[in-house]
């Protein structure tokens, strides 16, 4: 039974190796672009946004100090809020999100047919969150997308570990209400 490391092994043998820095990279590489992806709309830009936010991680990274398991994520999600919050003052907008940029959402073994209504889906759930407040959005954003637990949402938004739960909550209670009027109404 192989043991996999750490997040605080991964990020100490990171500092003195090249390797092992390419090891955290493609740990944490899909759960970056999967939230940038959903957060910025279109392909070219995820992929700027997300070389930005790995330029700023190797900047800074010789700076990093781990203090708590998860604490090395929440440090890489709080540059990735910030990065796409830098993105949308530049751009002064939100664009709209074309069924061709959308994530693949593990789309490989279904049929076009079946491709094309997960992704028609997926639109249709982004829709209803983008009705929620925008704390709540991105609440949503980070736990769902980017896979992260509530203290680590809670170190990057600056807000208690319970309140990051409460947000949580009342969205997905707001979502299944949405959901259920939007079915009983087609």
């Amino acid at each position: 039974m192989t043991h996999s490391p750490s997040e605080r092994q991964l990020v100490e043998a990171a500092q003195r190796s090249k390797a092992a820095f390419r090891q955290l990279y493609q740990q944490y590489s899909p759960q970056v672009y999967a939230y940038v992806a959903y957060r910025v709309g279109s392909r070219w830009d995820t992929e700027d946004v997300v070389s930005e936010i790995w330029l700023k991680v190797i900047e800074a990274f010789p700076r990093f100090q781990h203090q708590w398991e998860g604490s090395f994520r929440a440090w890489l999600f709080r540059i990735a809020y910030h990065s796409v919050t830098d993105h949308f003052r530049q751009q002064r907008s939100t664009p709209a999100l074309a069924l061709d940029d959308l994530p693949e959402l593990h789309s490989h073994d279904l049929s076009p047919d079946d491709a094309l209504a997960r992704r028609e889906e997926f639109m249709r759930l982004r829709g209803l969150i983008q009705t929620l407040t925008p704390r709540r959005q991105e609440i949503l954003t980070l736990k769902f997308y980017g896979g992260l637990r509530n203290i680590e949402i809670a170190s990057i938004l600056n807000l208690d570990e319970r309140t990051i739960a409460a947000h949580l909550c009342r969205a997905i209670e707001d979502l299944q209400r949405q959901y259920h009027e939007e079915v009983q109404q087609s």
